[in-house]
């Protein structure tokens, strides 16, 4: 298929994603501008990139940027990496206090506004997985909150199974956490946000609860592991 049409059908699929969106907050009770939906752009070219950018988003995601900070959090590189991208806006990856501690000190360096972060639990319980367990995302919320001046507290993410058998269940320990944490933190429910669903279940996310979905595939098409990501 030609770049122009891999192009022009990722912008379609971004405009069915949208109204699948909006539906599901309707049916949720939820004001559809409420969900953030983050395109996830993993290992697409820029011109792919530009093309969903020029039809109006503004909102995408490159996990990599999570994956070098998760393995080295005390390494330059993630230093310069987050240098590297100025309008960071939120970085959903914080699973302890290693990660909280170099992103405060990076975004103090850097002298810009607080960096929203999400604490991401590891709902599922799977040793590939990052995240916290579920039992530990009060105290790394309470760290976060009050121990990184630089960070701005912002909500809870997970990751569900691949084949989404507990998916129902990990939405509802995400959500669980979130009432346990704002009780902790003195913080109203509305305030803390939830990242959870991703393309095979964002509608489901969404309607328990959901206020960011991060969807890929679904816009953009299967991933190409064959183009060398930063390292």
């Amino acid at each position: 298929m030609a770049a122009s049409a891999v192009e022009g059908a990722a912008v379609t699929a971004l405009r069915s994603v949208l109204l699948r969106v909006r539906h599901a907050a309707e049916r949720a009770g939820t004001r559809p501008g409420r969900v953030r939906v983050v395109a996830v752009s993993k290992t697409k070219p820029d011109s792919l990139i530009r093309q969903v950018y020029d039809a109006g988003h503004r909102c995408f995601g490159e996990n990599y940027v999570q994956e070098i900070v998760q393995k080295a959090p005390q390494s330059n590189k993630a230093k310069t990496l987050l240098g590297g991208v100025p309008n960071l806006a939120l970085f959903e990856g914080v699973d302890n206090e290693k990660i909280a501690n170099c992103l405060d000190r990076a975004v103090s360096n850097l002298g810009r506004n607080p960096l929203k972060v999400f604490i991401q639990v590891n709902t599922s319980g799977e040793a590939s997985k990052s995240g916290i367990d579920p039992s530990g995302c009060v105290r790394l919320a309470e760290y976060v909150k009050l121990r990184c001046p630089n960070l701005d507290f912002s909500g809870l993410m997970t990751i569900g199974m691949p084949d989404y058998t507990s998916t129902p269940e990990n939405f509802r320990t995400l959500s669980n956490c979130r009432v346990e944490v704002c009780k902790a933190l003195g913080m109203a429910e509305d305030e803390c946000e939830l990242s959870m669903g991703m393309s095979g279940d964002f509608e489901q996310a969404i309607e328990m609860g959901s206020t960011n979905v991060r969807v890929g595939s679904t816009i953009f098409g299967s991933r190409d592991y064959s183009k060398k990501l930063p390292n």
